[in-house]
C-alpha cells in the first residue's frame, strides 16, 4: 500500500514545493545509499550513485503512478544506476586490467584496536568467506538477497522494483538463500549483519559555508512612509557594490530592507522573513576551491516567486532580480565566503 505520507509530498513537489522533494531525499538518503554500496562495494560510487538517482528521480517525478510505493519506484531508479555504473567499472577493468581489492579498505575502516589478534584473524576470514559467497551469486540473486534480507521489502514490492513477476521473486530468493548456505553454512546468520556494518548511513557534510544576503528595493522614487527597512548602521559592502549595480540596473533610489548573515554547513537551508509576506530560502549546495553552488527559494504563501541555483565566486555576489513590491522591485544580493 502506498505511504501516504510520501504520496502527500511528492505532490507538493510536482506543484513545484522543492522542500518537499527534500524531505523525500532526507528520508531516503541512508537506503538508497547503502543498496548502491552492496552493488558496488565502493563508498565514491555509491554517493555518487545516490545522488544520480535522486536527480533522476526529481526528473522523472511526474511520470510516478501513485498505485505504488514512492520508495518501491525510488529504489529501481537507484538499482538501475548502480547496475550501470557496475557495468561501465567492470568494461574499464577489462580495458585496462585492474582490479579491486575491497577487503583492505574495509580492514583499515573497521579494526578494533582493543581486539585481540586471534579474534581479528577469525573475524577478517569469516568477512571474507562471506563476501567471495556474495559475490558468487549471480546479479539477480544478490539483488534478491538485499531487497529482502537487507531492506526487508516485500515479494510484492521486490516484484515492483525488479519488474519482475512474484513467482520469480520467490524463487530466485530460494535459490539465492540455498547457494549461500551450501557456501557458508553457520556463517549465513552473519550476513546482513555484515552488509549493515558494510553500509552505514553517509555522515552529513560538515564543511561550513559563511555568506552574507542584502534584499534591496529598487526603485526609481523613494520608499513610501512606513516601509521597514534594514536596521541604522555602516553596510560598508552593500555601499562599495550599489556604483555597480547602479550601472547594471536601470532603476535610481536603491533602499536596503534587511541584511542577513549565516555560517551553516553544505545542504542545510537558511529561512529568513522578506518583505511582502514572502520567505527567502538559502541552501550552499557544494563547494568548491574559489566557489560555491547555492538554491535560492523566495515564496509567498504556497507560491514561488524565485527559484534558482548559481555558482558565485568568493568577493564577487551574485543579483537576482526578484518580484514587485511597493513601487519597485525586489532584489537579492548573495555574497559568499568559502
Amino acid at each position: 500500500m502506498p505511504d501516504l505520507d510520501d504520496l502527500a509530498l511528492v505532490e507538493r513537489c510536482l506543484a513545484g514545493d522543492v522542500t518537499a522533494f527534500e524531505s523525500l531525499v532526507e528520508k531516503y538518503r541512508g537506503r538508497v545509499y547503502r543498496l548502491a554500496f552492496n552493488v558496488l562495494r565502493d563508498a565514491e560510487d555509491a554517493r555518487d550513485v545516490a545522488q544520480e538517482a535522486f536527480l533522476r528521480a526529481w526528473q522523472a517525478l511526474p511520470s510516478f503512478r501513485r498505485q505504488s510505493a514512492f520508495y518501491t519506484w525510488l529504489f529501481r531508479i537507484a538499482m538501475n544506476v548502480a547496475s550501470d555504473r557496475a557495468r561501465q567499472r567492470m568494461a574499464r577493468g577489462r580495458a585496462f586490467g585492474t582490479e579491486r581489492v575491497e577487503e583492505e579498505q574495509w580492514e583499515r575502516e573497521l579494526i578494533d584496536p582493543e581486539e585481540p589478534p586471534d579474534a581479528r584473524a577469525a573475524r577478517v576470514e569469516a568477512r571474507r568467506r562471506i563476501m567471495r559467497a556474495l559475490d558468487a551469486l549471480p546479479e539477480h540473486h544478490r539483488a534478491i538477497i538485499m531487497l529482502s534480507d537487507l531492506e526487508g521489502l516485500s515479494y510484492r514490492e521486490i516484484a515492483e522494483v525488479l519488474r519482475i513477476p512474484m513467482g520469480t521473486v520467490m524463487s530466485r530468493l530460494h535459490n539465492a538463500r540455498k547457494r549461500l548456505r551450501a557456501a557458508l553454512g553457520p556463517l549465513l546468520g552473519v550476513v546482513l549483519g555484515l552488509l549493515m556494518l558494510l553500509a552505514p548511513t553517509p555522515a552529513p557534510a560538515q564543511q561550513v559555508v559563511r555568506f552574507g544576503t542584502r534584499v534591496v528595493l529598487a526603485s526609481d522614487s523613494p520608499p513610501p512612509p512606513g516601509m521597514r527597512l534594514a536596521p541604522p548602521g555602516p553596510d560598508e559592502r552593500l555601499d562599495n557594490f550599489l556604483p555597480k549595480l547602479r550601472r547594471t540596473l536601470p532603476y535610481k533610489d536603491y533602499t536596503s530592507l534587511e541584511r542577513y548573515r549565516a555560517e551553516v554547513s553544505i545542504g542545510t537551508t537558511q529561512r529568513w522573513p522578506v518583505p511582502g509576506d514572502r520567505v527567502l530560502e538559502v541552501t550552499p549546495e557544494a563547494v568548491t576551491k574559489d566557489s560555491v553552488k547555492f538554491q535560492v527559494r523566495l515564496s509567498r504563501g504556497n507560491v514561488t516567486e524565485l527559484n534558482t541555483h548559481f555558482q558565485a565566486q568568493h568577493g564577487n555576489p551574485v543579483v537576482l532580480g526578484g518580484p514587485r513590491h511597493g513601487n519597485g522591485v525586489l532584489i537579492f544580493i548573495v555574497w559568499p565566503n568559502p
